[in-house]
């Protein structure tokens, strides 16, 4: 049995990011007015898969990916206020973990919507939680 402290990795990752999940998203922009949403799935995921309407929840998105824009936290700089409250989506909330840590690191108030666009296994996701897709 092979023994690993996971502490130290911990203690180096900083704070734990906050997961919001995509049926939580409508009553979170309620709460927060500043909020904005970051989707940072390729485009190839934006084409073949959809994306998300926010702007009919009275939110802008910014289509940032994380994988292949090797300036993620300039572009997010150029664009994005830090008094903003910040959701950061994917496809089923891994990509999106390592965009919030990033942010969060940076000063950004950020939350992960951990199922994503299109679920994550345990919860059904944006797209299927009856939030606006195109």
């Amino acid at each position: 049995c092979l023994k690993i402290d996971l502490w130290p990795q911990l203690f180096i990752l900083g704070p734990m990011i906050k997961n919001i999940k995509s049926s939580e998203v409508k009553n979170f922009i309620k709460e927060n007015s500043k909020t904005v949403l970051i989707d940072v799935r390729t485009e190839e995921e934006w084409k073949t898969v959809g994306k998300p309407l926010s702007d009919s929840l009275g939110i802008k998105t910014f289509f940032i990916t994380i994988g292949q824009d090797q300036n993620f936290i300039e572009i997010v700089k150029e664009k994005i206020n830090k008094d903003s409250q910040i959701l950061v989506m994917c496809a089923a909330g891994g990509r999106s973990s390592i965009a919030a840590n990033l942010l969060q690191e940076e000063g950004y108030n950020v939350r992960n919507i951990s199922d994503g666009f299109s679920g994550n296994g345990q919860d059904p996701g944006w797209k299927n939680s009856g939030l606006p897709t195109e």
